[in-house]
């Protein structure tokens, strides 16, 4: 009888036979990429924002007992998210907004900004909680209560989700499946666009890929109990997010950014996002997207089949 993989295998890895390691190899991977030959309105590169409205519950998901944790957060919805809102308002340009439900819960009247400005609130977990520490039937509850609740509170259904922490576990592409979902953006297998297989399977599903690299917190995340520290000033994350864009830009293809309010939202930290803004808007030909509507054009332009969906 072959082995079979479970969630939680605890056999040393090299002990494994070749039919587990080929599973777990399987299991969620990258299809075929969606980039299109031409992005819309014949734009040569796309550009996609997008910003993890986690507040307080970053410190809510290990129990809630610091409260200067809890203040940091509060500081992006309060301070850090409303800023964001107006760099983007003055540019004129779409993003996406990824919220743990509980986050949206506690800031009503963000959820309602973000919506009535016109950018995409996409799906972010219920607490920010690690999908992999989760068994199957609480990971199916929490992601159906969020989007029921982002739907509740924007009035509007999520098409996308981006897991928290990006944290994806074995049964989370199944999960997004049964719902119907559009797309992910939780994985890192391209640059590009690409539909994501399970157990070798197209699904239907778009993949929009993230990268730590693309995302602000790696570089200027502070948590003096742990050992997250800053190690590199705005002006590094700026010379990174630039060269990601240029090559982005020298190749056709997309560039997309991972920021949090809390982090970006400061004073010394938006220019960040006012450049990169700035830069973009300066080559002329680039489309500014959100995820969901970049998913829907790769959607179109390839021909994917959604009939991949479970459920």
């Amino acid at each position: 009888m072959k082995a079979t993989m479970t969630q939680n295998d605890v056999s040393e890895p090299w002990t494994w036979p070749d039919n587990i390691w080929e599973q777990k190899v399987q299991k969620v991977r990258a299809g075929r990429s969606l980039k299109p030959n031409t992005w819309k309105n014949g734009a040569r590169m796309a550009v996609a924002l997008s910003f993890d409205a986690d507040h307080e519950t970053m410190e809510l998901r290990n129990g809630g007992v610091s409260f200067g944790k809890m203040s940091q957060g509060q500081y992006g919805a309060r301070v850090g998210a409303p800023r964001i809102l107006r760099l983007l308002e003055k540019y004129a340009v779409p993003a996406s907004f990824f919220m743990p439900a509980v986050s949206a819960m506690i800031n009503r009247d963000e959820v309602k900004a973000v919506v009535s400005s016109g950018h995409e609130l996409g799906m972010h977990s219920w607490i920010h909680e690690f999908n992999s520490r989760l068994d199957e039937e609480t990971e199916r509850d929490l992601a159906l209560r969020a989007a029921d609740t982002l739907e509740r509170l924007s009035g509007i259904r999520p098409v996308g989700m981006r897991t928290a922490s990006w944290d994806f576990s074995p049964f989370t592409l199944k999960i997004a499946r049964e719902m119907g979902l559009l797309y992910d953006s939780s994985l890192m297998a391209d640059d590009e666009p690409y539909e994501l297989l399970e157990d070798g399977l197209p699904t239907g599903i778009v993949e929009i890929p993230v990268e730590w690299i693309r995302d602000d917190a790696p570089y200027v995340a502070m948590d003096r109990m742990t050992g997250a520290r800053p190690y590199g000033g705005p002006v590094m994350v700026l010379d990174i997010f630039k060269r990601e864009l240029e090559l982005a830009y020298e190749e056709g293809g997309l560039f997309q950014v991972t920021m949090h309010p809390h982090h970006i939202g400061h004073r010394s930290r938006i220019f960040v996002l006012e450049e990169i803004i700035r830069l973009a808007q300066s080559k002329g030909d680039v489309w500014f997207t959100t995820h969901a509507e970049l998913a829907q054009y790769c959607v179109e332009q390839s021909g994917l089949s959604r009939t991949g969906n479970a459920g």
